[in-house]
This record gives structure tokens, sequence and C-alpha cells, in this order.
């Protein structure tokens, strides 16, 4: 590859039969077919439950939704999408790029919606540096915030999810080799390695670390602490639109769990918008607790509302950011 797509720089050459794992000759192959053994699975099991699904019951539980819950769980679905914006705004911050808040927070919201329906590839990457790019930003401050805006996400979600792991993780069906046993290691690790990212913002001597051939700083720990505060409660508040779509049926703290291990379950899988991975996990985990009419009636109304409606207006806003005149040189990291 001549140049990076993304950024528009010389790309460093990667040596594929280098040392380490990714070098190693079928590591590829054995990546990619565990991949769509995964993906197999998946649809087996969707496919699986859809037969016996009563869609009729389904429809029925969907119109029986009354306009307040309906408006709640839209304004909690609003609410976390306000948080991701922030996520850039920290790059803003970290990068000291002079883009007004304003900007910073449409490309957020845009690439987060675009992110959520066709995946990270499309909105979280190159739909950020496009977009970036076309307001003036300089590379090494795209990738500061793109890196900063995958580590605010990740930071609070192995926060929430070790502490729910350890402590009351979600109900696993009898014949899962996991177990809540396994369950309470995770999180434990999960945990070990958030605190270790805290230690580093706060202490370590080494402030700035190689990313895609650019320097990306690391954040002072009371930056980090916002980290995982913003992303933290982002993630227990997606869980709180699926608990009060389903309508106090199930306790919040096991939908939360169930949330949390769905989520991991669709970025394995690689599938945009995590389609049929995230029913196929709420169905196997909470399918004995809860009718499966209605727990696909709220999944479904969760996906409309999280998913599909910011779409029109962040297409809408795409089209304005991206016909907008290109900047050239007007801000960069400091």
């Amino acid at each position: 590859m001549a140049s990076d797509a993304l950024t528009g720089r010389p790309a460093p050459r990667r040596h594929r039969n280098g040392p380490g794992p990714r070098g190693r000759p079928g590591y590829a192959v054995a990546k990619r077919a565990l991949t769509i053994l995964f993906l197999v699975a998946v649809i087996g099991l969707v496919a699986n439950h859809a037969r016996h699904v009563e869609w009729a019951a389904v429809g029925d539980a969907l119109r029986a939704y009354s306009s307040g819950t309906l408006l709640m769980a839209a304004g909690l679905a609003a609410a976390s999408h306000a948080l991701y914006c922030v996520y850039d705004l920290i790059g803003r911050h970290q990068t000291g790029h002079r883009l007004p808040a304003s900007a910073v927070a449409g490309v957020g919201f845009t690439c987060y919606v675009f992110n959520l329906n066709l995946g990270s590839l499309v909105g979280g990457v190159a739909l950020r540096f496009r977009l970036y790019a076309r307001l003036g930003l300089k590379a090494d401050a795209m990738t500061q915030i793109w890196v900063l805006s995958l580590v605010t996400n990740w930071l609070g979600y192995f926060c929430v999810a070790g502490a729910v792991f350890l402590l009351v993780p979600p109900p696993i069906p009898p014949g899962w080799e996991l177990g809540r046993e396994g369950l309470r290691w995770i999180g434990s690790g999960l945990l070990v390695a958030a605190a270790a990212y805290m230690t580093m913002c706060a202490l370590s001597k080494r402030r700035s670390w190689q990313v895609r051939g650019h320097a990306v700083r690391l954040p002072s720990g009371r930056v980090a602490l916002l980290q995982l505060l913003l992303s933290a409660v982002n993630w227990m508040t997606i869980a709180a639109i699926v608990w009060v779509l389903l309508r106090d049926r199930i306790d919040y703290v096991s939908v939360l769990g169930v949330l949390l291990v769905a989520a991991v379950a669709g970025v394995i899988a690689h599938i945009p918008a995590g389609l049929g991975v995230i029913e196929a996990v709420f169905i196997a985990l909470l399918s004995q607790r809860v009718p499966q009419s209605e727990l696909l009636a709220a999944l479904l109304a969760y996906r409309a509302l999280y998913y599909l409606a910011p779409l029109a207006p962040a297409l809408a806003l795409f089209l304005r950011l991206d016909a907008a005149p290109r900047r050239q040189g007007a801000t960069g990291a400091r």
C-alpha cells in the first residue's frame, strides 16, 4: 500500500512474516475460520429460535407499548447519544485543537450512529477521519481523538462489566462451559485492566505512544477519571433503555449483565449493528424469565429508537459537514 487511505500520509511497511502471532503462517486463516464458525453458530441459534417465535404475539407486544414508555426510552436513547458526543470533546481538550465544540459534537454524533448501524470501520474510523480532515484537522490530532474515543468507550465497559460479572454475574443457562465462576474471573481481569490504565494515566513517566505512526499522548489521571465516569454512565443508560422497554418484567442488574455479554458477542461477530447477535444472547439468557414475544418486542423497539431513529439526522448532518468547504491546516495537535 503506497499511502494510508484514512490520513493520506505514507503508510509504514508492514512485515507480514515478522515476529509475533500476526506474522505467523496460518494466523489470519485461523482467525478468519474462528470468526466464520462463530457467525454460523449465531445464525443457527437465531434461526432455531425464530422457528419457535410467535410473531403475532411479538406484534401484539409492540402495539401494547404506551406512549409514556416509548418517550422514556427515547429520552434515555437521546441521553446516551449525547454522552457519546462528549468523548470527542475530551479529544478536543487533549489535543488543543480549535474546532468549535458544536462541530466536534456533530462529528461524534454522526460517527457513532454510523458506527452502530454500519460497523466500527465505517463509523468509528473512516468517517471520523474523513469529516475531521474536511474540517482541517491534522492527522496526529485525528488519530489521538480516535484512540481516546475508543479507550473511553471500553474503559467504562471494563469497569461496569468487571463489577457486574464479579459481583452479580448474569444468569448462565445450564450446560454453558463458561459458567458464573468463569464470568467472575473475566470480571476480575477487566477491573485489573481498567485499574492499570488509570494508574498509567496518573503515574506513568512515559506520556506519549505511537499509534498508526502518530504520537498519542496519555491523558492525565483527572481526564482518565472523566473518561471512566462518562462511559460507565453511558453503558448503564443503554441498559436502562432495554429495561424500560421490558416494563419491569426483570430486574435492571440482570438486563445490564446480559447487555454487556451481548456487546462483546456483537464485536466478535463483526456484524453491523450486531444484527441477530444481541437478540440471540438475550433469548439464550433471559427467555426462561421473560416470554420470548415480549423479549423480542423490547429488543425491536430498542433497535428502532437507538439505532434507526438517529439515522436520518445523522445522515443530514454528515451531508452538511461533508459538503462544507475543506479547511486547509486550520487546526492541529498541540
